[in-house]
């Protein structure tokens, strides 16, 4: 196989370089090169312009610190292969593959019941096939299959290089400082323990940190409240196309990959038949569509496609509590009088939710601290420490977004 060697230049990790063929290869391929149409952030820049970065920034980027981690886990006597290292840099590079528009924000709506996680293994083994067989590491290191523990947990765990990069990548394109991480001493203090990924004690300070920029970032960028209001715009805007083209009424989107994945929204067993026509829809097809539909007849749809568009969109209240009931239905009734709809069609304008987030979740994928003496403890349970029980409860706060 022919040498290869391209330098990427990034804002964010400065050059990342491209040694492996078959890498390469799979960076060229159209599965992958759709994410460069697809936001990072979805609706992130109405509220922070600069935040425009892509999936395709975002995985070239964890695909950097899964070559400096691997780096510094070899230089500890870990023993990693060139097939291992291989596999962890094409999972990691694919493992958002499975992202269709707007990314979480449509998530399990174009297709009812179907996470991205289960999309993109599929995708990998399609492309496996055509690969001959060459990602099969890649797929057990992803799934977790493989007996190398270490090596999935830095792909999806509560420390792994995807949340390194992406923290580092929105807090940089945000300008929202608070989400900055100390990742390159965290990628030093990495180390194997027992089969298990595991931080040196003198990393700890660092890590908390890590965890409190995750839970500022998430309350200050991921869930602001003009963002959700956007992102549930959204995806009131597909459930109302839907139903309207369950009621018969015609209804045609910029492409005819989005047209059938609006008619043929149910779960299907052979989702795998699809897939060629999902792996062409990205953020354009949406847009674009919802551009078309702003003069659309229905008040409801009208309405929210065009306050999409201009940016007028839904005012929304945030609290500690649930809205009273009869607060919702009024609004709702205000909104049906003003637009002469029903009181249900107005609850894709009016409506109610909850926001929760989780610090550090002790009963998910743990952190665990390896002290000099060769000890182990998660790091809710060091003395002193930041991250304890109280910090590890959920953070919920409920919002309404009604007509302005």
């Amino acid at each position: 196989m022919a040498y290869v060697r391209k330098i990427i230049n990034d804002p964010v990790h400065g050059f990342i370089t491209i040694d492996d063929p078959l890498i390469f290869e799979i960076i060229s391929h159209p599965y992958y090169q759709r994410l460069r149409r697809i936001h990072q952030m979805a609706f992130a820049s109405l509220v922070y312009p600069g935040a425009v970065h892509t999936r395709l920034h975002h995985s070239l980027g964890a695909y950097h610190l899964m070559g400096l981690a691997l780096n510094e886990l070899r230089n500890k006597g870990v023993e990693i292969t060139k097939e291992e290292e291989q596999g962890a840099k094409i999972a990691i590079l694919l493992h958002d593959v499975g992202h269709g528009p707007y990314s979480h924000a449509l998530e399990r709506r174009l297709i009812k019941g179907v996470h991205h996680e289960d999309i993109s293994i599929l995708i990998l083994q399609l492309l496996n096939e055509q690969f001959n067989g060459r990602l099969q590491t890649a797929i057990e290191i992803f799934t977790g299959a493989y007996p190398k523990r270490f090596l999935h947990q830095l792909i999806s765990g509560q420390l792994d290089v995807d949340r390194m990069d992406y923290l580092t990548r929105d807090s940089f394109f945000t300008g929202v400082i608070e989400g900055a991480i100390g990742y390159d001493r965290i990628l030093k203090m990495l180390t194997v323990h027992d089969g298990d990924l595991m931080i040196e004690e003198k990393a700890i300070y660092t890590v908390e940190k890590f965890l409190v920029s995750r839970r500022l970032m998430y309350w200050q960028v991921y869930l602001h409240k003009t963002v959700m209001a956007a992102e549930k715009m959204l995806v009131n805007i597909i459930e109302r196309a839907q139903e309207l083209i369950a009621n018969g009424i015609e209804l045609q989107a910029a492409s005819n990959n989005l047209n059938f994945f609006l008619k043929e929204h149910r779960p299907d067993e052979n989702f795998i038949k699809h897939i060629e026509k999902f792996a062409q829809l990205d953020d354009t097809d949406v847009m674009c569509t919802i551009k078309n539909w702003c003069g659309h007849f229905d008040p409801v749809l009208g309405r929210l496609c065009k306050g999409l568009v201009d940016r007028k969109l839904l005012k929304v209240k945030l609290q500690g509590e649930p809205f009273d009931p009869l607060l919702v239905e009024a609004l709702r009734n205000d909104a049906a009088k003003k637009l002469k709809i029903s009181e249900q069609e107005a609850g894709h304008l009016v409506f109610t939710g909850e926001a929760v987030n989780t610090t550090y979740n002790p009963y998910d994928e743990h952190i665990k601290i390896l002290f000099k003496e060769g000890t182990v403890s998660d790091i809710s349970k060091v003395d002193n420490a930041l991250i304890h029980q109280q910090v590890s409860a959920p953070v919920k706060k409920y919002y309404i977004c009604y007509l302005r």
